[in-house]
């Protein structure tokens, strides 16, 4: 299957969204309906986009959150909370000084991204904090083309584990989570939560991969839409992922969970149909989809889209991974309704030179032409 593999691998590798003993990957504490004990929260980040949902998830539970980050990413976000600022590169400048000799309950790492930056970090912190929750990424899995996989599928590996770099595909990304998991299980044995997310969508995405789809349908028109609606699709709102994270801290749990979804039942997955009905509902269906099967796709290369992945494969597997340990650990989700109508409101309240990026920017994935072509092909058939 020939579908624009370059694409798929480069927007899927990155999705942030941008391994060992199998007895590690499902642990869990239930949990208690008494009130949460005040943590004390280190949040390495928080400004970028899970940084900030993990704090707004926090701070009305009573928690006490301290940012570390290098001050430049959203720098005027939470004036109320403790700042310290640094790198998470040890070599660079301060490095990571600034949390020698503290103590946190809890440490949430959401911008680690080479195993060097995360070992330096985790073997610091680990003699005065009790839990290491990392966000990785189901990335990580060496194969996409499996349905099903759980927290015990093989991850990938690359030829130089010392490399620092994503790659010119982001070939290297997911084994680089890998090795990152590696570095805050081996500081923290027995203590770290090892969070594996999908693409990870809803107010305040920088990436627009999601929110191009109610972005799109409320401009109105034809709109090419890609595949069949029974394809299957996991996405996860970034507020149920750091809703969740919280309630994993304020638990202790530990061990691995792919952090995807949702699932409407145990039986069925969401899919792509319902992604899309939801992203026209919320504008008023101001759009007439066209759905564009794959062999008419492979006939009019190139053209990219947002998010989907076609059900077959090499992908096969990549929307129907396993988070059923996820959900016996408290994971829940809000509707698809929701996040596309909250996703699109955020999206029209951005200044309008940051929306006519989406369609016009130079990450823009299908031109308005290519676009047009799609709908007309589709017609024919």
């Amino acid at each position: 299957m020939n579908f624009d593999r370059r694409r798929f691998l480069t927007y899927s590798s990155a999705a942030a969204a941008l391994l060992g003993a199998n007895s590690l990957a499902c642990q869990s504490t239930s949990s208690s309906s008494t009130p949460p004990k005040k943590l004390k929260i280190l949040i390495l980040g928080g400004t970028g986009f899970v940084g900030p949902a993990l704090v707004e998830a926090a701070t009305p539970r009573g928690h006490e959150i301290t940012l570390f980050n290098r001050g430049k990413t959203n720098p005027g976000l939470f004036p109320e909370l403790e700042k310290l600022q640094g790198d998470r590169d040890p070599l660079k400048g301060e490095g990571i000084k600034s949390l020698a000799g503290r103590q946190w309950d809890v440490v949430f790492d959401d911008c680690g991204y080479y195993p060097r930056h995360v070992k330096a970090s985790a073997e610091l912190l680990a003699p005065n904090v009790g839990h290491y929750v990392y966000v990785s990424s189901i990335s990580c899995y060496a194969r996409n083309d499996i349905e099903g996989m759980d927290e015990t599928a093989e991850c990938g590996t690359m030829p130089d584990p010392t490399l620092e770099t994503m790659g010119k595909q982001y070939e290297y990304y997911g084994p680089l989570k890998a090795l990152c998991e590696q570095a805050a299980e081996a500081a923290f044995p027995g203590r770290a939560c090892i969070v594996r997310p999908g693409y990870i969508v809803g107010p305040g995405d920088p990436t627009d991969r999601f929110t191009y789809w109610p972005a799109r349908a409320d401009k109105g028109g034809e709109m090419a839409v890609p595949g069949a609606p029974s394809d299957p699709i996991q996405v996860i709102d970034v507020r149920d992922l750091a809703e969740w994270m919280v309630h994993v801290a304020e638990q202790k749990t530990t061990g691995r969970f792919n952090a995807c979804g949702p699932l409407p039942s145990p039986s069925k997955q969401l899919d792509w149909g319902e992604v899309i009905r939801a992203s026209l509902a919320c504008t008023g269906n101001k759009a007439t989809p066209r759905w564009v099967p794959l062999e008419v796709l492979e006939a009019h290369q190139p053209a990219g889209f947002h998010i989907w992945a076609p059900f077959a494969g090499e992908s096969k597997g990549f929307h129907r991974v396993s988070n059923v340990a996820a959900m016996k650990a408290g994971l829940k989700f809000r509707t698809i309704d929701q996040t596309t109508s909250d996703t699109l409101a955020w999206f029209k309240s951005l200044p309008p030179e940051r929306q006519k990026r989406l369609f016009d920017g130079a990450a823009r994935m299908l031109t308005a032409e290519k676009e047009a072509e799609l709908c007309a092909a589709v017609k024919k058939a």
